[in-house]
């Protein structure tokens, strides 16, 4: 899952995506901070800012699909993560929907910088960019970036509803509005977001070019970055979670299985 792209009033939480990502001491805003969720060794938080970013491009890193822009603000600078586009240095940008990501860790870059803003180029209103793989398939609608965390291959669930996140990906079309179940590695877990712990899970199958790799899902149970769970949930495709953000596929209601 390209995230997204994690974004919103949620996380991603999504995202997001899979390539590495900039970030910079910005903005001091304290009502901008979330706390870490317990247990994670990289921690990151996210809590959408509601409003736009514009600066002037002092600097690009292209990690494609996503292209990370460090911006010359009124308030300083800052580093933002949009989807690939042609933009130059010296150019106005404005990234929407900017979603504040802090402590978020690098592994491309091998790099743990302490604040990034993930956003869309798209003004609200106007229809998200979509992100094609080279099978046609879209890969991120808005959604935070769901980065590759390189999980060991995990053991598919069991059952006749077991799906691979490869399999949730390729198989999404008649999988829309059914439970399935999924087993892998938490990568990322935002707590208490609109009344749901959101999680992002990887399982080593799929492909990190395409955002096919990386699943999210909405749940009330509490789980921890790094472990392993199988977790039950139902299938939902392109759902908008607001502030102008979409996930292609969302497991949602999702419930660790116990076993």
């Amino acid at each position: 899952m390209r995230w997204s792209g994690l974004l919103l009033p949620v996380v991603v939480f999504t995202a997001a995506c899979s390539a590495g990502n900039e970030a910079d001491a910005v903005q001091r805003d304290p009502a901008l901070r979330a706390p870490a969720p317990a247990g994670a060794p990289s921690p990151a938080t996210a809590k959408p800012l509601g409003h736009a970013l514009t600066g002037t491009l002092v600097e690009r890193i292209a990690v494609s699909p996503y292209v990370y822009l460090r911006l010359n603000t009124a308030t300083g600078e800052l580093w933002v993560a949009v989807l690939e586009a042609p933009l130059t240095v010296g150019a106005q940008v404005t990234v929407y929907n900017a979603l504040l990501m802090e402590q978020f860790e690098s592994k491309t870059l091998k790099r743990t910088f302490d604040r990034i803003y993930f956003g869309s180029l798209e003004a609200p209103g106007t229809q998200p960019t979509e992100m094609a793989g080279t099978d046609g398939e879209p890969t991120t609608m808005g959604a935070p970036p769901a980065l590759d965390a390189q999980v060991a291959p995990v053991a598919k669930a069991t059952g006749a509803d077991a799906r691979t996140i490869a399999e949730l990906w390729t198989q999404k079309d008649r999988l829309a509005n059914t439970v399935v179940s999924v087993r892998g590695t938490v990568v990322k877990y935002n707590a208490a977001v609109m009344g749901k712990n959101w999680i992002h899970l990887q399982d080593g199958s799929g492909d990190a070019a395409k955002g096919t790799h990386d699943i999210t899902l909405t749940t009330l149970d509490d789980v921890t970055v790094g472990a392993t769970v199988t977790m039950t949930g139902t299938v939902r495709l392109n759902r908008d979670v607001g502030a102008g953000y979409t996930f292609p596929v969302l497991i949602e209601d999702a419930k660790v299985v116990v076993k």
